[in-house]
């Protein structure tokens, strides 16, 4: 089952009336992504407190001349944005008392002081950063490289299916589904040339499905065909020539 990308995740956990209907659905019977949307919103719950503009410290406007230096910015933004109409840049150095900044009571409120304005910008801004941890912590989803439909052989009845995908190591594995075990002996997985006349056990399959690794090297345009056997306990580990059910993997 495939996952909601972050940005969803991030729209849902912002804005609980967002019309997203098959990403609500999604995390209602998806445990991982349920449990990073509840994380997501305890984020935006906790920014959802109005600050106390009262008690706020005002910074001197040497404080916005230490960052505009250090970030390089243009010289349109140089001024004080919290200062006064008309304040000047700023030079003096840290801890030296503003003389030209007009008491806070008196001044227009900034952005961040505009409760509203404040709770998004500040849930934006934790949910993106939020996001890129989860992006980069989240295990990558492993890619499917082929597929194929099992059907039944001979005098079985059973089907299936099989698919090839690969780990973010490279690693590779093929899994088996099967609706029923019809097996006599024990089931055994292969992969077989087209022609039928090389073979390579990936494994015994003890019930209706199984992951079984595929060799490293081994090129599946050569080994296309997916066969479960229907192996006797005779200690002979050749295939039996009886197959249960047979595909071949198409990318």
């Amino acid at each position: 089952m495939p996952h909601l990308d972050p940005e969803q995740l991030s729209l849902l956990a912002m804005y609980e009336d967002w019309e997203d209907a098959d990403g609500r659905e999604h995390l209602s019977v998806c445990p991982e992504c349920a449990a990073d949307y509840a994380a997501l919103r305890r984020t935006v719950d906790a920014v959802k407190t109005t600050p106390d503009t009262i008690s706020l410290s005002v910074p001197g406007p040497h404080v916005w001349a230490g960052i505009h230096r250090q970030l390089g910015l243009a010289e349109a933004v140089q001024a004080d944005p919290l200062g006064g109409p008309g304040t000047k840049p700023a030079e003096a150095p840290a801890g030296a008392a503003p003389s030209n900044v007009a008491p806070f009571s008196q001044r227009r409120k900034a952005w961040w002081q505009r409760t509203g304005t404040w709770i998004a910008a500040a849930a934006a801004v934790v949910l993106v950063a939020a996001g890129g941890i989860w992006v980069s912590t989240r295990p990558a989803q492993p890619t499917q490289l082929a597929q194929a439909q099992l059907t039944p052989l001979a005098q079985y009845s059973a089907t299936g299916s099989a698919k090839v995908v690969e780990a973010a190591d490279g690693s590779r594995r093929l899994d088996v589904t099967l609706d029923k075990d019809e097996a006599r002996g024990y089931q055994e997985v292969w992969l077989i040339a087209p022609d039928l006349s090389r073979l390579v056990s990936l494994g015994i399959m003890n019930s209706d499905s199984g992951s079984f690794e595929v060799p490293a090297g081994l090129q599946l345009a050569d080994y296309p065909i997916v066969d479960v056997s229907d192996e006797p306990v005779d200690g002979n580990p050749a295939h039996s020539t009886v197959s249960i059910v047979r595909g071949t993997l198409t990318s």
